[in-house]
Parts: C-alpha cells; structure tokens; sequence
C-alpha cells in the first residue's frame, strides 16, 4: 500500500504523526507499505538564511495569550508520542527548501524515513538549525549517505525547482494543512490522526484494494 505523506520539517504536528502513523502500521504487519513523503512548505518567504526564531514568532503570532498554552499541549502529545519537543532550545526558523531537498535524495539512498526522522529530532529535540548545510551533510551521513556528494548536490541547487514545484503541486490539490495523508493516490487525510483512526483508515483502503483485485482478477 502506497502512503505518501505531505510534510514540513519545521511542523511539529508532522513529526506526531509520523510516530502515530509508524504505530499503525506496526499493527498491519502483513501489509507492504510503501512510505513516500512529499514536499510542503509553510513559509517559503523565509530567507535561505532563516530568521530569528523569537522575532519570527512573534511576528506571525504577536502577543497571544494562548501560544503557551498552545505549546504544553503540543509538549504534552509529543510526549505521548515518545518526542522532548524542546521550543526553547531552537534559535534559528529556517527556511526548509534544502531540507525537503535532503529528504528527496534520501529516497534513492533508501534512508528516507530515517533522514525525515532526524531532522524531526534535529529541530525540534536538539534546536539544531536544519536550514544550515553542515547540519544537513552531518544528517545524511547519520543515516549512510555519502557526506561529500551531499554538500555538492546541496552547493550546486540540484533539484531545487522540483521540490518548488512539488509544494506548488500540493497548493494546487487543495492541501492547506500538513500533515496530510494519501492513500494509494486516492484517499486523504489531513492532521496527525491516533493511530486506531489510521488503522480504520488502512483497514477501509486495504478492503477497497481487495475488491478492485476482484473484480479484475489481479493480486491485491
């Protein structure tokens, strides 16, 4: 079953649902999943440097009395989910372009989960800078990839309008929440459902899947 997560690296939201999701799946271990996670954006107007976390805060959200509160409950689900959100720690709001990048080479190194993974923990456990190259050559190498070819694809723009076009792409399908959900190309979901959800949703995919192959003599 083909699963393709529309993401961004600085939503903490994301990272929830990629460990509620990883729940799910560990509860359909007969399914083959294929996991492909797709480019999203939340600010592309952050300069390739970032801005300063506080400042930018503070600007997208001014004085709301709520944003701490906002925070405890988003501390409280990540630790339900076994992740130290650590808001304090991070000093830099990046802009995400040469993550998604990294993520996409991932793919054909076969690392992508695990690359996605760290830069979750990157930015939002260790307040690292995953705007920053040498953060994200020091994140390939983590997960086997080869340092030296990832700094040059990074240095060179390599496959920088694909992913521009890839956050274009989801715009256009209507995606205006991450994370989001796609279901063999068909079913979506937007948020960071609990797992007993996904399952419902994995289960109701799995048994359309099931009939199609019926009806047309195929293997599921």
């Amino acid at each position: 079953m083909q699963i393709d997560i529309v993401s961004d690296t600085v939503c903490p939201w994301c990272f929830i649902g990629k460990r509620r999701l990883e729940k799910a799946l560990a509860q359909r271990p007969e399914i083959a999943f294929d996991i492909r996670w797709r480019a999203f954006r939340l600010d592309p107007t952050i300069p390739p440097e970032g801005v300063d976390r506080k400042e930018y805060m503070r600007a997208k959200f001014g004085d709301n009395p709520n944003r701490q509160a906002m925070q405890d409950a988003l501390k409280q689900a990540g630790e339900n989910e076994g992740i130290a959100f650590a808001f304090d720690r991070i000093a830099r709001s990046p802009n995400t372009l040469d993550s998604h990048r990294l993520i996409r080479w991932s793919a054909t190194a076969g690392v992508q989960n695990d690359v996605v993974e760290r830069l979750f923990e990157a930015y939002f456990e260790e307040g690292r800078d995953i705007g920053n190259p040498d953060v994200l050559v020091e994140i390939a190498s983590e997960a086997g990839m080869d340092s030296a070819t990832v700094a040059d694809l990074l240095e060179n723009g390599a496959d920088r309008s694909l992913i521009e076009n890839e956050d274009a792409l989801a715009h256009r399908l209507g995606i205006s929440g991450v994370p989001t959900f796609i279901f063999q190309n068909k079913y979506a979901i937007s948020g960071a459902y609990d797992p007993e959800q996904l399952v419902r949703v994995i289960d109701t995919v799995t048994e359309e899947m099931e009939k199609a192959a019926e009806a047309t003599g195929d293997e599921p």
